[in-house]
């Protein structure tokens, strides 16, 4: 069971007015909810983060990517107040944190299920709503919000422990949401849920985001980092390697070079020069780096090399790719 502190839950401290105001809508996306400047934590003969600086804006989803041991769960950690920084510094709305004090407006959703599975899914969002200062008429009203945010009303009065994995992880995020926090941290929210529950997962985060809630989300799923996220964050050895959007990221190592996937109806005997082959002589690949200039001369050395094309793709690099460039092949434990 994982305690108050270490999910980041503050004593007495009320919540600040979440709903943002719509006409400053603008004006709240430049403004910096969460900075992280020169964190440096070593533990014993191991570096954990080396000089890692990383800003969250307001209603912004920054993914928090790296491979085992990189330094994400530690940078969490510093940031919830779990683990003190050897030197940096951290700060909230402008305002310095420090130790293991509380961390007011902050709420954190661990990557294992931290909640009570003797107590039913309202009665683990009426513990932790109190734990967050939530009472009275209030406290009804956001536990049958995330309830039905995820998707638990039917189930709410069901012990935990009778509930599917997919459900457990949902009423995870909820615990950690319930009083919509305006900055929330994320540390593999979707590990192992089924689609239908990562779905609901991100409807429930996309609510807090329309209110203007911030979000720092580590993950190992690529795919999702690429499709939700507005900015990455790659850390690798304890120190950030890349920062930025995808495009961004993909013109600082990549390049903008485009892969030309061609799958032939029968093999040829040799590639057309400039493309490789698989074995059997199927499929030919290269890259280019203008699609309108340069396919259709290659689409004719295809056929004048008697090739009769079946199927055709072009695709960009993806984060996966850039992730791969930027961090090795080789396997972290």
């Amino acid at each position: 069971m994982l305690s108050v502190a270490a999910r980041g839950w503050t004593d007495d401290a009320t919540p600040p007015a979440l709903q943002p105001d719509s006409r400053n809508l603008e004006q709240q996306a430049s403004v910096i909810v969460l900075s992280v400047r020169g964190a440096c934590k070593a533990f014993g003969f191991v570096t954990a983060l080396h000089g890692v600086s990383v800003d969250l804006r307001q209603g912004e989803l920054i993914g928090l990517l790296g491979p085992n041991g990189a330094g994400k769960t530690t940078l969490i950690r510093a940031i919830t107040g779990r683990v003190a920084l050897d030197a940096g510094r951290i700060e909230l709305f402008g305002h310095p944190v420090a130790g293991a004090g509380p961390r007011a407006h902050l709420g954190v959703v661990p990557q294992d299920v931290a909640v009570y599975p003797l107590l039913t899914a309202r009665e683990n969002l009426e513990v932790f709503g109190r734990l967050q200062g939530l009472a009275g008429a209030d406290l009804r009203r956001q536990v049958e919000w995330a309830l039905e945010r995820s998707g638990l009303t039917d189930r709410s009065r069901e012990p935990v422990q009778n509930l599917s994995g997919g459900m457990r992880r949902r009423l995870n995020l909820a615990c950690g949401v319930v009083h919509r926090p305006p900055v929330l941290l994320l540390d593999e929210p979707t590990a192992g849920v089924d689609p239908q529950s990562r779905e609901r997962i991100y409807e429930m985060l996309a609510a807090l985001r329309a209110e203007g809630t911030s979000i720092l989300l580590a993950t190992h799923q690529l795919e999702e980092a690429e499709a939700r996220c507005e900015r990455i964050v790659i850390l690798d050895h304890g120190q950030v390697v890349a920062s930025g959007s995808l495009e961004e990221l993909v013109d600082q190592t990549l390049g903008r070079r485009r892969l030309v996937t061609i799958t032939l109806a029968e093999p040829l005997a040799e590639p057309p020069p400039g493309l490789s082959a698989d074995p059997g002589h199927l499929t030919l690949r290269t890259q280019l780096r203008d699609v309108v200039a340069e396919l259709p001369p290659l689409l004719r050395r295809v056929e004048e090399g008697g090739g009769r094309v079946q199927d055709l793709e072009v695709r960009t690099p993806s984060l996966q790719s850039v992730f791969i460039h930027l961090t090795g092949r080789e396997l972290r434990e």
